[in-house]
């Protein structure tokens, strides 16, 4: 069973719903996730957002946020993943937003991703929020990201069911 398989198994037992807000990433989570067999039925959404305008018109990013922090960054990403979740019936929702290179920009090295997770919960919503950077070529990094944004769902799920936050 290879990793995205293991995700798919780790959402059907935790009975989770998922739904994706991706930037950079450009709905390869969702497509990884769908060359598991069954695995539609545990897929609510994917939403795929590159403007800033698209960031705030369909999941709600405020335009401060977006101002003060700039696109590529944890705030954005956390903001995503909220509005993605409070326009889905989901319980979980995986936001990226990076610059996949190859230049950097405004001093953002290239291969920098930012991610985060939110977790419906019994009324309270458990977000989590991660810098990374990758390396190698455009399509690389974009496979990574993706892949890391899915492989790393369990890891911070536990963490919300422990009551942690961040």
């Amino acid at each position: 069973m290879n990793g995205v398989e293991r995700i798919v198994e780790y959402l059907r037992q935790q009975r989770l719903r998922l739904t994706t807000a991706e930037s950079c990433t450009a709905g390869g989570m969702v497509t990884l996730l769908a060359q598991v067999p069954g695995s539609g039925e545990l897929i609510e959404s994917g939403y795929v957002v590159y403007s800033a305008e698209a960031k705030q018109r369909l999941l709600n990013v405020s335009r401060q946020t977006i101002d003060t922090f700039n696109l590529t960054s944890c705030e954005v990403a956390g903001e995503m993943a909220l509005g993605a979740l409070r326009d889905s019936p989901a319980t979980v929702a995986v936001a990226t937003t990076g610059l996949l290179g190859p230049d950097d920009v405004d001093g953002i090295p290239a291969g920098t991703v930012c991610f985060a997770w939110a977790f419906a919960m019994a009324g309270q919503v458990a977000l989590f929020t991660r810098k990374e950077r990758f390396f190698g070529s455009r399509e690389k990094v974009q496979h990574l990201a993706s892949l890391h944004g899915l492989l790393q769902l369990p890891h911070f799920h536990r963490a919300a069911l422990n009551g942690e936050r961040g």
